[in-house]
């Protein structure tokens, strides 16, 4: 297995955190890297967009860290713009060891699962610039591998993630 590094894009609660959960199974040594775990320490409480822009870079540069150690990493992070991926792309410069994986689930699924009831708190105004109710989501052009977990359960989303790493030899 070769180190890599697989960056989870997708809308708040499309997913992300439990596709990298269910790799972590059957990938040994899977670092995870979730945003809102690393926003506590990074960027708390900035979501201005040049907040979420630094944010996005510090998040690459570590998991650039853990790649150039041999460690595996899923990033879990909405990463709402096409500029902080391509960014992260840029940073990382590992070639075929980065994907970028759209996790995509329509905002009324993604409303639907949010337990913490952020989406709600958003569309009551007491949330300020929360992707995908008055900040923007920009969904990949040309994302390496698209997973849709409104349609596809978690073992199939997992499975289908994994078959693209073994096709990419990085499992």
């Amino acid at each position: 297995m070769k180190p890599f590094i697989l960056w989870m894009t997708g809308l708040p609660c499309s997913g992300k955190t439990t596709i990298v959960k269910d790799l972590q199974k059957d990938i040994p040594n899977l670092a995870m890297l979730d945003g809102d775990e690393l926003r506590e320490w990074f960027s708390p409480k900035d979501f201005s967009k040049a907040g979420r822009d630094e944010h996005n870079k510090k998040v690459a540069h570590l998991a650039k860290l853990l790649l150039k150690h041999g460690v595996p990493s899923a990033v879990s992070l909405v990463s709402p713009y096409l500029e902080n991926r391509e960014n992260a792309r840029e940073i990382i410069d590992a070639g075929d060891q980065f994907a970028e994986c759209y996790v995509k689930c329509s905002l009324e699924k993604c409303e639907e699962r949010d337990v913490k009831g952020m989406y709600a708190k958003a569309r009551k105004g007491e949330i300020k610039g929360f992707t995908g109710i008055d900040d923007p989501y920009e969904a990949p052009e040309k994302a390496d591998l698209v997973v849709d977990t409104e349609h596809d359960s978690l073992s199939d989303s997992a499975q289908k993630v994994k078959d693209f790493l073994k096709g990419r030899n990085l499992l």
